[in-house]
């Protein structure tokens, strides 16, 4: 009996080393989210969101059986001036007060070869879900001087806004949009966990 209770001990230990190992923080000093929309069709803004966490969990050594859940607050958006974020934290585009987050969760990620991944998962903007696919690059793992382990990616993928509800805009003379309906999204994550 004793030993059968040892053997429980040591299994539970052991799964909760292998979750531990497999849970990555990430290094939000090192990470960015950027979005580019065209302006008045010629020319393209460009802007970040400052508040955001992502919790990616993998047990194996190809991250193919990750999973990803990131967060991000819309009232952090800045595209570096004040007015124009004041008019896109309103209703007529994210709403940030009656709908503060912005998230996305993973459902599949493909390896499709040595450092690039297809990662499939359902994004969430106003209450409304889709399906979106972000095509990542993985940068590489190296340990870092204090001891750390750590792992990047870069990873794209481009939206079509009014499929979220943030629908505003206007139509220029010439019959374009001021703001376009495509929004171009870039990652820049970089991860970390203490070695084991």
């Amino acid at each position: 009996m004793k030993r059968l209770l040892s053997l429980v001990l040591v299994a539970l230990f052991a799964l909760s080393l292998v979750h531990a190992q497999g849970s990555w923080s990430v290094d939000k000093n090192h990470s960015q989210i950027l979005f580019t929309v065209s302006h008045m069709v010629f020319s393209e803004v460009t802007g970040t969101f400052r508040d955001f966490d992502v919790k990616f969990e993998s047990s194996k050594d190809d991250f193919t059986d990750a999973r990803i859940v990131a967060t991000i607050k819309a009232s952090s958006i800045d595209t570096q001036n004040e007015r124009r974020d004041g008019h896109l934290k309103s209703d007529e585009f994210l709403n940030a007060e009656k709908y503060p987050e912005i998230t996305f969760k993973s459902t599949k990620v493909e390896k499709v070869s040595e450092d690039t991944y297809k990662i499939a998962g359902e994004l969430t903007i106003r209450n409304v879900t889709k399906p979106v696919v972000l095509n990542a690059k993985f940068g590489g793992l190296i340990d870092d001087p204090w001891g750390n382990k750590k792992i990047a990616f870069k990873a794209t993928t481009t939206i079509d806004r009014f499929d979220f509800g943030v629908a505003w805009n206007k139509t220029l003379e010439t019959g374009g949009l001021i703001a376009g309906r495509e929004v171009h999204v870039t990652l820049l994550m970089q991860f970390a966990r203490p070695k084991q």
